[in-house]
């Protein structure tokens, strides 16, 4: 059996999405996604989900915060901070434990076409950087 490394906590997943479910610890991701197209802006994306799956190792037990940020390319934020307060204990017969983040953003508004990104950290240390290319729809002609 292989050595689990001390403190290496593992993000093996982080996505944008339109929806997400947590299913008994498996996590279901339908429609992932890294790009939208607008007509006219502000726009306004109807729904979507954020979902982030972590593995974290005993070293590592004891309260943590999970924090997003949708920031624009000039790095400043789209909308208020998602914070996620949640604890990590291991079970005495595992070496690691998983855990699944969804978050459903409702109307989530683009002032203008340009390059995003979700960051996601968990404390102080970011963990993951979700990218997202918000474009202007190319025009449709008489078919």
């Amino acid at each position: 059996m292989a050595q689990a490394n001390e403190g290496a906590m593992n993000v093996q997943i982080a996505v944008l999405c339109d929806a997400a479910t947590d299913y008994g610890g498996k996590l279901n991701l339908l429609g992932a996604f890294d790009t939208l197209m607008a007509r006219q802006w502000p726009a306004t994306h109807p729904h979507c989900a954020v979902a982030v799956r972590v593995a974290f190792e005993r070293a590592e037990e004891g309260p943590r915060e999970l924090v997003m940020n949708l920031v624009d390319e000039d790095g400043q934020p789209v909308m208020p901070p998602i914070q996620i307060p949640f604890e990590v204990n291991v079970p005495a017969d595992a070496i690691q434990i998983s855990r699944n983040f969804i978050v459903n953003i409702q109307h989530l508004k683009f002032e203008r076409p340009g390059y995003y990104a979700l960051e996601v950290a968990v404390g102080q240390q970011r963990v993951a950087g979700i990218p997202l290319h918000v474009r202007e729809a190319p025009e449709t002609g008489p078919g």
